[in-house]
This record gives structure tokens, C-alpha cells and sequence, in this order.
């Protein structure tokens, strides 16, 4: 599952369907672009507390990831730690889904 995930968000990264950061993705679901929402399991209980409720005011699908940033933005290319993306596309955030939900 590991390698799929992180090869998965790599491949949504390439094809443009991937937001990322807190900031650019809170306003995004506003927009109503974003499917799903990816968190890692290092992420602040700030982020995570508003990321999760800009999810469910949005009526926006809301993942943790069980990895963790540094493996996140290594996978998609972004040098720094990356905790939150928004994933643009309906089927890359159902492949995602199902991959963080078969770990």
C-alpha cells in the first residue's frame, strides 16, 4: 500500500489535480474544486482541526494518511514538509481513498 499511495499522489501531482498547503486548500474548498483532502499523521492539531471542519462545513471527504509529511512531499516533489492536499480530480481521490483505506 505504501508504494501505491505515495506513487498515486506522484501521478496526481504530474497531472495537475493536486492542491497543496492549509491555506490554498481551505480556499479551495470554498471554491468547491477539491474532492478530497489528504492530512498527514504528523500534522499540527491546529491544521488538523481546521482543516477537518472546513471538510465537513464544505461537505468535503476529509483522509489521514498514516505517513507522515517529509514522505508526502518527497512523493509529489516539494521540498519542505507538506501536511495538507486537496485532490482536484474524482478519480484520483477515489483511488486514494481506497488505497488509504486497504493499509
Amino acid at each position: 500500500m505504501t508504494n501505491r499511495f505515495l506513487f498515486m499522489l506522484g501521478l496526481a501531482r504530474k497531472a495537475g489535480a493536486i492542491i497543496i498547503g492549509t491555506e490554498l486548500v481551505t480556499k479551495a474548498l470554498a471554491s468547491g474544486k477539491v474532492k478530497l483532502v489528504i492530512y498527514t499523521q504528523n500534522s499540527s492539531q491546529n491544521t488538523t482541526k481546521r482543516v477537518t471542519d472546513k471538510c465537513k462545513f464544505y461537505g468535503v471527504e476529509c483522509e489521514m494518511t498514516e505517513h507522515t509529511s517529509d514522505e508526502v512531499s518527497s512523493a509529489i516533489g516539494k521540498s519542505g514538509s507538506v501536511c495538507v492536499l486537496g485532490i482536484t480530480n474524482e478519480s484520483f481521490s477515489n483511488q486514494l481513498k481506497t488505497l488509504i483505506h486497504n493499509n
